[in-house]
């Protein structure tokens, strides 16, 4: 724990020395240090126990480690979780953007370290999933808890989140550009001008950590061999209608795989059935092991047949239709791998998955329209490369992501014109069936989105114990009229909530509500409150979303509505007063900015 002292000698030092302008900079650079580190760090620990594990054992057909591996790696993830990280590992990315737009961009400490330590587990031991999520959340935890050390605004905790999700990114890519753009596109990051510089300092940062430590290795690159043809451009629109109809695929299945899996309460039976499964899977499909970067290479290569090494169909390796049959059956099972790998206990994302399914997809497109003889020889490596970036433009809603990518593992802009009509089709297709990406499908559902909308932003900042107001006078049902004139002469508002003996509500009584008969004196002892009272307009819950709270308020036409806790009266909150605050968020955000 840092010595408060110190730190408050440093944050003196800082507000007379340095501007926060500059101090952002430079927390950026670090953020970029800390998330390449991780990167590489997560990048080598991962194949690290991949060799371990298969370079004592030949990977031949009837291989029956296949089964064992990916549960013994999700059963060790299981336990980290339980015993270690008391159930709080959390859904990666969504999660990310949820703090987001809800936790006021605070991600917890342990989120620095343990996915890591869980995704290593699970992707070593053959878990079918990615390591980008993974270290993007540890990027984003890292940028999080450094700007909340130095108690920075909300703003520049969001900005640092965004620093280490591009330095994450571009670490294990090598990509830069890429990671200051999937910063932006997928963790809906709104961002000013003067912002992108912490934010391109962070990807630099990230890229050249990870290129000191482990040069040219990393997780996928591909040098270009073939050109662009203006010819091939119908082919690719289909192309792009395929990847955006198979990244629905991809949307729906992983919900439908994961919830069974996830009701099962018990994690360890839950983990038991998941990593069984898998292992049964990875059995028949060798290639699911893993994030499948290595089978891309084989396939984008030439070398398509090596698909079926160690598997049960190695003896149809010869057989070209064979061969493209199996890597169809990839493109639908990786997906399912993948969904069972998360779902039941292990921890990594789609990124990788989205990537693998694309350049099959890319790649058996282009290898049955050479097959079929009724067009001309097309490019099957560009269109693997093309493919991948058409999942993650839908899969993801993230095109421009899936653009930068590309052109910067292949070093070449090269295929920049089939990248751009094929993510562009993708992102237009599942579009239409699925407005929402992979990450923030189930936030949108739930009404945690926030990103896009100012109002949303603000409200969720707003705390209703600020704005609500505990002065009112309160009145019993049992009591006269005559005491309630009394209350009103004495009471500087003109509504007053009825609660009973046990200050459960009972109604409401305005001003209005008594002004034809408060100074008909013969009725003081015969008129009870409860004879006046009525009902609010709408009650509201204590620790209801602000959200919430102002939708009530436009739909009754109310400017003072009741707050309760377990029926019990608390306060009154009132409209005007959270249109001040409002007002005040939003001025105090706007200097931040």
């Amino acid at each position: 724990m840092e010595n408060p002292n110190l730190l408050h000698k440093f944050l003196v030092w800082r507000a007379r020395y340095l501007s926060l302008t500059h101090f952002t900079l430079i927390l950026g650079v670090l953020v970029g240090i800390a998330a390449g580190l991780a990167a590489v760090i997560l990048k080598t620990s991962t194949h690290f126990i991949q060799k371990l594990l298969t370079s004592t054992y030949e990977f031949g057909p009837l291989n029956y480690m296949y089964l064992a591996f990916p549960l013994v790696g999700m059963l060790l993830t299981t336990g980290f979780v339980v015993y270690f990280n008391r159930n709080k590992l959390g859904h990666g990315l969504s999660n990310i953007i949820y703090n987001i737009a809800k936790k006021g961009a605070n991600i917890e400490p342990d989120k620095t370290y343990s996915h890591v330590v869980t995704s290593a587990l699970t992707v070593g031991f053959g878990g079918s999933v990615g390591l980008e999520a993974p270290i993007v959340t540890t990027g984003a935890a890292i940028g999080s808890n450094l700007a909340r050390l130095f108690h920075l605004s909300y703003q520049k905790r969001t900005l640092l989140i965004g620093c280490g999700a591009a330095a994450a990114i571009a670490g294990v890519f090598n990509s830069p550009i890429t990671g200051v753009v999937f910063a932006l596109e997928v963790l809906l990051l709104e961002l000013t001008i003067p912002s992108f510089i912490p934010l391109l300092l962070a990807a630099v940062t990230g890229t050249v950590v990870s290129r000191l430590l482990i040069g040219e290795d990393i997780l996928f690159n591909f040098k270009l061999t073939d050109t662009f043809a203006i010819r091939d451009i119908p082919y690719y629109m289909v192309l792009g209608v395929i990847t955006g109809l198979v990244s629905v695929y991809v949307s729906r299945v992983i919900g439908k795989i994961e919830l069974p899996l996830l009701q099962i309460n018990n994690r360890f039976k839950r983990t038991l059935i998941g990593g069984t499964l898998l292992g049964v899977m990875i059995f028949i499909l060798p290639p699911l092991y893993g994030e499948g970067y290595e089978i891309l290479k084989n396939v984008f290569t030439g070398q398509e047949e090596k698909v079926l090494d160690g598997s049960l169909f190695h003896d149809f390796k010869d057989n070209v239709w064979a061969v493209w049959a199996f890597i169809i059956v990839l493109v639908f099972a990786k997906i399912v791998a993948s969904s069972i790998t998360i779902g039941g206990g292990g921890n990594g994302g789609v990124f990788a998955p989205s990537l693998f399914t694309g350049g099959m997809l890319g790649f058996g497109f282009a290898r049955l329209c050479n097959l079929s003889g009724f067009t001309h020889p097309i490019s099957e490596s560009n269109f693997g490369l093309v493919g991948m970036a058409g999942l993650i433009s839908g899969v993801m809603h993230a095109p421009l992501t899936g653009i930068f990518l590309v052109v910067e593992i292949t070093t070449t802009y090269e295929l920049i014109i089939p990248l751009m009509i094929v993510s562009g089709i993708a992102y237009a297709t599942i579009h239409y069936f699925e407005p929402h990406s992979i990450y923030t499908k189930q936030l949108a559902l739930k009404g945690h989105l926030t990103s896009g909308n100012k109002d949303k932003q603000v409200l969720t900042f707003m705390q209703m114990q600020k704005v609500l107001e505990t002065d009112l006078q309160t009145i019993k049902p049992t009591d006269t009229l005559g005491q309630l004139v009394e209350v009103i002469a004495h009471s500087q508002r003109n509504i007053y909530p009825v609660v009973d003996e046990n200050r459960l509500l009972q109604g409401i009584i305005t001003l209005d509500d008594v002004r034809e008969i408060m100074f008909q004196r013969e009725k003081y002892d015969t008129v009870l409150v409860k004879d006046l009272a009525h009902q609010a307009p709408a009650v509201i819950q204590m620790g209801e979303e602000m959200e919430t709270v102002m939708r009530q308020f436009d739909d009754t036409g109310a400017w003072n509505l009741p707050v309760v806790q377990d029926g019990k009266y608390v306060g009154f909150l009132s409209k005007s007063k959270i249109f001040s605050s409002y007002r005040r968020l939003l001025l105090k955000q706007a200097k931040e900015e």
